[in-house]
């Protein structure tokens, strides 16, 4: 083999367990062992299990063995966000707040599909408490780093998740998306993320941030993220939100091709001020990459402003009905930041809330009529690269300003289309940068189409952290 097995993407993996030229258990070996050696450096995970890990590799290599395997993800470790419910591992969301000493005794419906598709769950990884802010470190596991430079955030809140999966710990895993932690982890950390479209990945129990979050998967590749997506998106009768199931085999139509196809440009949305000249700069080539793969690519912003203000009436609601009737001694152990945000959100009024809620339903009405034009809109993932751990913003940490970064990312939480970040280079200090692929509501399989066309245009995916 020209790779180790931990450099391996999640479908040579597959490919060579097929092959019977490398089993599921040295795989999982070889992950333990990684993380073992080297997570200390970066706090990714927050939850192991070594022999439940080893016992469902060993049950996979049996399977493969009598060719009774599962699905192409029998026996390839998957990283698991600590906001999604595992059975037998607790599932503390960053928090203080939460009781460890429970049953734990049900799957999220993206953990469940993953235990009936065979995939070996290899931990839980770190987020901040309950997801609240676009980067990882929270009172409960600490500070997360990020593999391409220790002494930077690797974004939230799926942070634990993408640190996890660019330092060659596992090569997929699953993320939330509410404001753009899916994308941002993934921008800041040079991995692949998708936020699908709302309903096409069921949840439960559902946000206490509604129908902004999302649940999505993340990985070295879009065809990874296919392979995920084939068995995350399978229906759950417990998500009510959910989209009527359609049985898309996503990998399988990954390499739609691009020609004819229309896009649209944005570099600021209209509205986004501030965006670091590098971060432009590699984006706009990455537009230009679309034209040369036969697409009609015109500059052009999406109507409605800056929704900024709607998303933060929505969202610091959400954390008020989360948290605002907690005592003042469970308030105490809260993240301050999140403290802060809950004690603002209780102060809005329901006037103010519906009007927001009005004002999403607007914005997205717009947003899906711009889409008939155009099969795709291109925008930058993030206005920044990767800045200091233990802070909100490179900007300012006055509790708003990590919005001011994130301008690309929340509105298409507000209108729920699926959205990807996909690696597109990196700036003079080393750090990542992704490009945001927007698809018109429902069309997963086209952004996942449209990433892997990109991406074998301009590939990233095999260049590793030096250290990792």
């Amino acid at each position: 083999m020209a790779k180790e097995p931990h450099e391996m993407t999640a479908a040579e993996l597959s490919a060579l367990f097929a092959a019977r030229d490398l089993s599921p258990v040295e795989v999982t070996e070889g992950c333990i062992t990684r993380i073992e050696a080297l997570d200390a450096e970066i706090n990714s995970f927050c939850h192991l299990d070594p022999e439940a890990s080893r016992a469902l590799a060993e049950a996979s290599e049996e399977r493969w063995m009598t060719g009774e395997q599962l699905s192409p993800l029998d026996g390839v470790p998957v990283a698991v966000k600590d906001l999604l419910l595992t059975k037998g591992w607790p599932t503390l969301r960053g928090s203080r707040t939460v009781d460890p000493d429970q049953a734990w005794d049900s799957d999220a419906p993206t953990v469940a599909r993953l235990r009936e598709a065979g995939a070996v769950l290899i931990g839980k990884t770190t987020t901040p408490e309950f997801g609240w802010k676009g980067s990882t470190d929270s009172p409960l596991t600490g500070i997360t780093r990020n593999p391409w430079n220790k002494h930077k955030t690797p974004g939230g809140s799926s942070g634990g998740t993408s640190a996890a999966i660019a330092a060659r710990f596992c090569p997929i895993g699953l993320g939330t998306d509410g404001g753009g932690s899916i994308r941002i982890p993934a921008s800041f950390s040079g991995i692949y993320g998708l936020k699908p479209s709302f309903g096409r990945v069921p949840a439960y129990p559902l946000s206490p941030f509604g129908t902004l979050a999302h649940v999505g998967p993340m990985s070295r590749t879009a065809l990874d993220s296919a392979m995920l997506m084939n068995v995350i998106a399978r229906p759950d009768a417990r998500d009510w939100h959910s989209l009527p199931y359609y049985p898309t085999d996503y990998a399988a139509e990954i390499e739609a091709p691009l020609a004819g196809k229309r896009i649209a440009f944005s570099p600021r949305m209209g509205f986004a001020e501030r965006i670091l000249p590098e971060v432009a700069t590699l984006v706009a080539a990455a537009a230009k990459r679309f034209e040369r793969l036969g697409a009609h690519v015109e500059q052009v912003d999406p109507p409605g402003g800056d929704p900024g203000p709607t998303f933060r009436t929505l969202w610091w609601s959400g954390a008020a009905s989360l948290l605002g009737d907690y005592p003042d001694e469970k308030k105490a152990l809260l993240d301050p930041g999140l403290r802060q945000m809950a004690k603002e959100g209780v102060e809005i009024s329901k006037k103010d809330y519906l009007a927001a809620n009005m004002a999403r339903g607007a914005y997205g009405s717009a947003m899906r009529v711009f889409m008939e034009k155009y099969d795709f809109l291109l925008t930058p993932a993030l206005a920044t690269t990767a800045f200091d751990v233990g802070r909100l913003s490179p900007l300012d940490d006055d509790g708003n300003a990590w919005m001011a970064w994130t301008p690309f990312s929340v509105p298409f939480n507000l209108t729920q289309q699926p959205a990807a970040s996909v690696p597109c280079g990196f700036s003079s200090d080393g750090l990542p940068v992704g490009l945001q692929i927007v698809g018109r509501m429902f069309d997963d399989a086209g952004v996942l189409a449209a990433s892997y066309a990109y991406e074998m245009s301009d590939p990233h995916y095999d260049k590793m952290p030096k250290g990792f």
